[in-house]
């Protein structure tokens, strides 16, 4: 099994350690575009080996698409990282050209793999590499409803004193600060509903700060986060690999689904082998369903920016 990480900043590294560290591939590879970069971090990861004990064989390249090829899956994470103030939406007009050009270089390569997109604004983006690629779209999957859920488990375990283990929470819509829908009323702490346990000025507080659960990571660290969405990357693809029909929220294409057309965003979907296989539809009430649909329409909103680009 091969695995290609594209983009060695803070996101794709930590996504390339993990992947290591959990052995899902015999070989991974690691590209970038700064001379020397990938090189430097897949030596580094490299040399974690004797002391974590994985037998991963990992390199780096500046920019040579060859030596990804024959690659099973491949993680996309270049792109210019969000800094203080700065929205999602406003990294589109740079992030399109690099989603889009490492799209169609990889599957030149490794014209069998399925894409996990990470670079944001990621349900644009994902929608821009199933677009250009023309892949099957169970082919192509965005991570950032597996990380808007953990986020939200982390909120609640804050509040319920508990461990975020034995939560079960979602998060679904699109990937933003604005889009997201933390499903509340739906979350359980092995099995009890959350909301039996939780005031509703405490819930309101859990479900905002979940929302601008990135932003204000980005507002303390001066950039975006990348341990936890680096781990998010691994998860999804750790579940493709060990083919282990996980349900995950990730920003996938629907036709009809959440009716909802033309248009990626994040969804419950059962991952394995072949990406994702299946998409669960939740039993959505009226207000999650206004929420969704205005979700959509503000992905839709940046999508239509691709078209002037």
């Amino acid at each position: 099994m091969k695995i290609t990480v594209v983009g060695a900043g803070a996101v794709g590294a930590t996504t390339a350690d993990n992947i290591a560290r959990k052995e899902l591939a015999s070989e991974l590879v690691i590209l970038d575009i700064k001379e020397g970069f990938a090189e430097g971090k897949a030596q580094d990861i490299q040399q974690t080996a004797a002391l974590l004990g994985f037998d991963t064989r990992i390199t780096g390249t500046t920019g040579d698409y060859s030596k990804t090829a024959g690659s099973s899956v491949v993680v996309i994470t270049s792109g210019i990282p969000r800094k203080p103030g700065m929205t999602r939406e406003e990294l589109i007009g740079t992030n399109a050209g690099i989603v889009k050009g490492v799209a169609e270089n990889i599957l030149k390569h490794s014209p069998e793999a399925i894409i996990v997109v990470i670079s944001n604004p990621m349900d644009t983006m994902t929608y821009l590499a199933l677009q250009s690629t023309g892949l099957p779209k169970n082919r192509i999957i965005g991570m950032g409803g597996t990380l808007d859920s953990a986020r939200f488990k982390y909120q609640l375990s804050q509040t319920l004193g508990c461990s975020a283990g034995d939560l079960n929470a979602v998060v679904v819509g699109g990937h933003g600060d604005t889009t997201m829908i933390p499903l509340i009323r739906m979350a359980t702490w092995n099995s009890v509903p959350v909301t039996n346990f939780l005031s509703k000025e405490q819930q309101d507080k859990i479900v905002a700060d979940t929302m601008v659960g990135g932003a204000t990571l980005t507002k303390l660290l001066g950039t975006s986060a990348w341990y936890a969405p680096g781990a998010a990357g691994a998860a999804v693809v750790e579940a493709i690999v060990r083919d282990e029909k996980k349900l995950f929220t990730a920003c996938v294409y629907l036709d009809g689904e959440y009716g909802q057309k033309d248009i990626c965003m994040g969804v419950p979907v059962v991952v394995g082998k072949n990406g994702w296989e299946k998409i669960v539809e939740f039993n959505l009430n009226d207000e999650e369903k206004a929420a969704f649909s205005k979700s959509a329409d503000a992905v839709r909103n940046m999508n239509e920016v691709l078209k002037s680009l």
